[in-house]
């Protein structure tokens, strides 16, 4: 269909449908977030985080094709950017152009759906450390600026052979740096900028939202880790087993820990630890054993739980986004470096306990604290900016009402937007 004989040759329909069928798996991640977040939430906030997440589906999808795949996969400028205008608007592509990153046969128009999905979910990850705080117009502005001069310039350091760090030789295989370090240290930054919720919540409002949510994650991470070698292999294989068996020994300790801790397994605990277990998992997957994962799977609970409850008592990050995804994707890139096998990955590098010695560990955490450092600053100037043309912080009277019925006009339960 339109397709020249040696084109033909090149695509590969196998990774082509596999790598759609990824597309749609990520996709789906940003409703189970929704989910996932609603449940944890108020309920007269449950439309306005919820919305959050829905809208960058949209927004976030159209600053992507207009600019931002070009900023993250066009021809490097200097190694921290890519050239805005050689992909805007899909310039330079067409049906028949293939993706030259691998050997994988995809079309390119595969590529930017498949990490455009990726761009859709990372700002809405940040909003729930603000939730029932921030304005809609707002966070509109914000996740514009900060998917531009946040985002795509990490995507272009990290994944794009062109690429500073890529150079450097650090290695990311699904986003524990260029998704959860960026919006975990963005969530840690907003919250402070925010400051606390004028009313603390006595607890989740809905818990089969959560269980619904988590589990659409979950799934859905399957598209984001395993998908990510972009092609099917004996790698995408084992990225895909390493993903679930640390999600499993994550929630398992997380639930584990909190029965310690409160005398009674917590259901919401156990989620929230497999969300951090997958989050810590996705800078390694494909680099890691099946045995390695376990034990990161293990570290992940252990360091996420904590770091939220040491969080909790100076910040009002409101649904622990820097201690399960920032602290879990610092933790995976760096455990990467530790952990990472040839044997798995030949691709790949060689951890410290595959006698690769320090210096992969080493370029990894240099990496982390140039991607923290990064985000928490331009976050921070981010908001200080749009503070100064409208107002980021709702007002107390909404907060203590109903933020969604004062800022669209609906209510998820009630038609008059009151208890």
């Amino acid at each position: 269909m339109g397709i020249s004989p040696v084109q033909f040759q090149l695509l590969d329909p196998a990774n082509t449908a596999f790598m759609l069928l990824c597309a749609s798996l990520v996709m789906l991640m940003t409703p189970g977030l929704a989910f996932f977040y609603g449940g944890l939430v108020q309920r007269k906030g449950i439309l306005t985080i919820m919305f959050q997440s829905f809208v960058s589906m949209s927004w976030v999808a159209i600053l992507w094709f207009a600019v931002g795949y070009s900023l993250a996969f066009g021809p490097s400028l200097n190694g921290v950017i890519g050239d805005p205008l050689h992909y805007a608007f899909l310039h330079n592509i067409n049906a028949n152009t293939l993706f030259t990153g691998n050997n994988a046969g995809i079309p390119i128009l595969v590529h930017f759906a498949y990490q455009m999905m990726f761009a859709i979910i990372t700002p809405a990850l940040i909003t729930g450390a603000f939730v029932g705080r921030v304005k809609f117009k707002a966070y509109l502005i914000f996740i514009t600026l900060w998917t531009l001069f946040v985002y795509c310039p990490f995507v272009h350091m990290v994944w794009s052979p062109q690429g500073v760090m890529a150079k450097w030789g650090v290695v990311d295989f699904a986003g524990g740096i260029v998704v959860h370090a960026t919006a975990g240290f963005a969530a840690l930054a907003s919250a402070l900028y925010v400051g606390r919720r004028v009313i603390q919540p006595d607890g989740s409002h809905n818990i089969p939202y959560i269980a619904l949510g988590a589990g659409l994650l979950w799934f859905g991470w399957y598209g984001f880790n395993a998908g990510s070698e972009l092609q099917v292999n004996t790698i995408t294989v084992s990225a895909f087993v390493t993903t679930d068996i640390a999600a499993a020994f994550a929630g398992a300790t997380w639930l584990f820990i909190e029965k310690m801790h409160t005398g009674k397994p917590k259901f919401v605990g156990f989620l929230t630890g497999a969300v951090a277990g997958l989050a810590t998992i996705t800078p390694a997957a494909g680099y890691v054993s099946i045995q390695s994962a376990a034990f990161i799977g293990i570290v992940a609970g252990f360091v996420c739980y904590y770091c939220a409850l040491f969080v909790k008592k100076y910040v009002d990050d409101a649904l622990d986004v820097f201690g399960v995804h920032g602290m879990g994707g610092i933790t995976g890139s760096i455990l990467l470096g530790v952990f990472a096998s040839q044997a798995w990955n030949s691709k790949g590098p060689s951890g410290l306990l595959e006698g690769g010695g320090i210096l992969q560990v080493a370029k990894q955490l240099a990496a982390v604290l140039i991607t923290s450092i990064w985000s928490f600053i331009f976050t921070l100037l981010i908001l200080w900016i749009i503070n100064r043309f409208t107002p980021v912080r709702i007002s107390t009277n909404d907060a203590r009402q109903s933020p969604d019925y004062s800022a669209f006009g609906e209510d998820a339960y009630t038609p008059s937007g009151k208890e």
